[in-house]
């Protein structure tokens, strides 16, 4: 299985600790749209409130691209507060988990 389908199918069961386990000991992630980066676990706590919340949905995801090092994939959001935003989401591998994670995302609504 890929990681672009571990990743899609964590977030279809809202498995927090499989999202976990895809993760990198030293991971982090980047959102572009507001510079702020997190760790791993600053991330595990946030991605654990998203993924408690129905309102938080994950649709139309695709691979755009994806091989041993890297994964871009491309999705639209929805969130709590009912805004929408297509999202880049690009992906650094090793050792068969994610090191690094950036976001770029633009506003649908």
């Amino acid at each position: 299985m890929s990681m672009f389908e571990k990743l899609n199918q964590t977030m279809q069961d809202r498995d927090v600790d499989a999202y976990l386990n895809l993760l990198h000991e030293d991971f982090t992630v980047v959102f572009r749209k507001s510079g702020n980066s997190f760790s791993k676990e600053e991330w595990s706590g946030m991605v654990s409130g998203m993924v408690a919340n129905e309102k938080f949905i994950q649709e139309s995801s695709r691979c755009v691209y994806e091989n041993a090092d890297i994964l871009v994939e491309h999705s639209f959001m929805s969130y709590p507060d009912d805004t929408r935003e297509a999202v880049m989401l690009i992906a650094m591998l090793k050792d068969g988990k994610v090191i690094k994670m950036e976001t770029g995302a633009t506003s649908l609504d």
